[in-house]
């Protein structure tokens, strides 16, 4: 008999999509994910210790466990979608380039951002030195002035993933 695994991410270091990370098979039955460098890891049992993907991780997530786990996923549409989109794929990004990018008004790209940001799906980006747009323009560096920048969360990563699996399955 094949059992599924459940996977939720550890809150100690909170890896996110991209980044290495290891899994930790818990008494419970659920797979615990933690960066390879975080301080926990190291008062595991070895014998506990997975090789885990993101792959394996988004494989495993199912639209109804998104649902009952976070309900705030009924909140959001495609516009939603696209802006979360924008934001995996060129990283650090304000609502000016967004809205210029997307073809869409500022004014709704502010509300999105602002209500990405209360859902949990984006953060706000503290005053500090920044790569330039991801993927845009290799090497430059900018300090962040008066823009506000937004950054994609874990939880908004699992958003994209689980909409893109939607929509595949609706196209189907």
């Amino acid at each position: 008999m094949h059992q599924e695994l459940t996977y939720k991410l550890a809150q100690c270091c909170s890896p996110e999509a991209g980044e290495g990370i290891i899994g930790y098979f818990k008494e419970d039955g659920t797979v615990a994910v933690h960066r390879p460098d975080c301080a926990s890891v190291q008062y595991l049992r070895l014998e506990r210790l997975l090789e885990v993907t993101w792959d394996e991780i988004h494989a495993a997530e199912k639209p109804a466990d998104i649902e009952t786990e976070d309900s705030t996923f009924d909140k959001l549409d495609e516009v939603d979608y696209l802006i979360l989109k924008h934001h995996q794929e060129f990283g650090l990004d304000y609502s000016i380039i967004v809205s210029e990018m997307l073809g869409l008004p500022l004014e709704e790209t502010h509300k999105r951002h602002r209500k990405l940001r209360e859902l949990g799906g984006l953060k706000r980006v503290e005053r500090r030195m920044i790569q330039y747009r991801k993927n845009i323009v290799k090497g430059k560096w900018i300090k962040h002035r008066n823009h506000t920048y937004y950054e994609l969360t874990p939880k908004g990563d699992r958003w994209v993933h689980w909409f893109e699996k939607k929509t595949q399955a609706v196209s189907s």
